[in-house]
This record gives structure tokens, sequence and C-alpha cells, in this order.
């Protein structure tokens, strides 16, 4: 299965894809993670996602693209991939469907957890907290979620209408999340 996981910051996408990849067997890839991963290294690529990363803004496109392309290029994302983050714009979107249509491997499928906004800044400011997230902080947070809302919201009306989209309540237990998710992808995908 070749699917993603969407949905705004601290919704619960992170937690939900790595259940996701260990149920269906398929690698659980965030953009997020990868571009933390870049705070230790000093390549000039590294220290340019760095300081976007601080200023709470998004990696551009054209990097992003590339990153992605690299790693589902890896052979564990054969028989499936599930990426978390990615892809954020139309243009993410449009280089998504030209790099699968390539390998004749269209998506199958597209989560999108519904969460609602207070909620989602209480979560990344415990989160901040916990995991001492230099990144997560009211004002970083606030700007991550008017991007999400102005920018990436539209791509779920693209896989809407391509009957891809399956859009499922985040709040809850990770448990009772995980298995709305399962459920839904259950009867969509392999419907």
């Amino acid at each position: 299965m070749r699917m993603l996981i969407m949905g705004p910051p601290g919704a619960g996408k992170g937690t939900q894809a790595k259940l996701i990849g260990e149920h269906y067997e398929i690698p659980a890839i965030s953009t997020g993670d990868m571009f933390r991963a870049m705070k230790s290294e000093n390549s000039p690529l590294a220290r340019q996602v760095r300081q976007i990363m601080e200023s709470g803004g998004y990696v551009s496109d054209d990097v992003t693209n590339a990153i992605v392309a690299n790693r589902l290029a890896q052979g564990d994302c054969d028989h499936g991939f599930l990426l978390d983050g990615y892809p954020r714009t139309l243009q993410q979107v449009q280089y998504l469907d030209d790099h699968l249509e390539a390998g004749g491997k269209p998506l199958d499928g597209v989560v999108s957890l519904i969460a609602d906004e207070d909620e989602l800044v209480e979560r990344l400011l415990k989160r901040a907290e916990i995991e001492g997230r230099a990144d997560d902080n009211d004002e970083t947070i606030r700007k991550r979620l008017h991007i999400y809302a102005e920018q990436t919201e539209p791509l779920l009306d693209v896989y809407r209408s391509r009957g891809v989209l399956v859009e499922v309540n985040g709040l809850g237990s990770v448990g009772e999340v995980s298995q709305r998710i399962f459920d839904a992808l259950d009867g969509h995908v392999r419907g």
C-alpha cells in the first residue's frame, strides 16, 4: 500500500503513522523526522533546513521533493510506504503524482486526521515541554497552523476528488484513533 497521512500539526500524525506502518508492514516515513535529524549535520542543506525550522517555516518544495524521492527509491518502499508530513503544497502533490506515475504505482489512500484547533495547540505545547523541542513554542505553533490552513488543507480537496481521501476523527486515545484508521483503511483500500 502506498499512502499518506495528513492533518494539522499536533493531530497525532507521527504516532499514528508508526502504528499504521507496523500494522500494514510498510515503512512510515516522516519528513519532519528527516529534517530534525539534520540538526546534528553541518552541511549547507542541513543549516538551511535548521534555519527555516527555527523560524517556524517550511522547507522549500524543491528540497523536500528531492529528499522524499531519494527515500522512496530505497528498497524498503518497494511494496508500499506511508508518508507523514508530505506533501504540503499543490506543487508537492504534482511532484509526487509524477514520481509515482513514473513507477506505475499511484497512491492507494490518504488518511486525514481531524482535530479541534484548541486541542492541537495544547498538544503541541505539551509535546514541546516533554521533548524539549525548541521549534514548538506558541508563536511557531500558531504560524504552522496558519500555514497549514492556508497551503495544505486545499490538498485534501484534490485527494477527495480522486476518491482516495479517508477522513478520521483524530481525537481520543491512541488506540481508539488507530482502530478508526484501520477500520476506515480496510474498508477503503482493501474493500
